[in-house]
């Protein structure tokens, strides 16, 4: 039960759930999905944190980023679920679909200010 309701408590906030769609774009690090949700870097690492305590997002570090995916569902068969489900589920929504448009070009580098 306690692995149900950490997945469950995770997608029970709408910032968690506008990363896991942007996540379903492409991998990104904080700094591009703070840019996306408009949310301050501590706060997005906390959204993070507890996204991957659910076994719904996976981290790796290269180089200097650390880059968030979706997981692939093997800690959790409740995440697996609802990350299969979730591909289907709220893409008429006009928040997420400008949200997924960002994903695609939103660059690290361009927030940075790094060629």
């Amino acid at each position: 039960m306690d692995e149900f309701l950490k997945v469950m408590k995770a997608l029970s906030d709408p910032n968690r759930v506008m990363m896991l769609k942007a996540l379903q774009e492409r991998e990104l690090c904080v700094c591009e999905i703070q840019a996306l949700i408009g949310l301050a870097q501590p706060t997005v690492s906390k959204h993070l944190k507890i996204l991957e305590k659910a076994g719904l997002v996976s981290s790796h570090k290269k180089g200097l980023w650390v880059n968030y995916r979706l997981a692939d569902g093997a800690r959790s068969p409740y995440a697996a679920v609802i990350l299969g489900n979730l591909r289907h589920w709220l893409g008429d929504d006009p928040a997420v679909k400008a949200l997924i448009e960002g994903a695609v070009t939103v660059s690290r580098e361009e927030i940075k200010g790094r060629p």
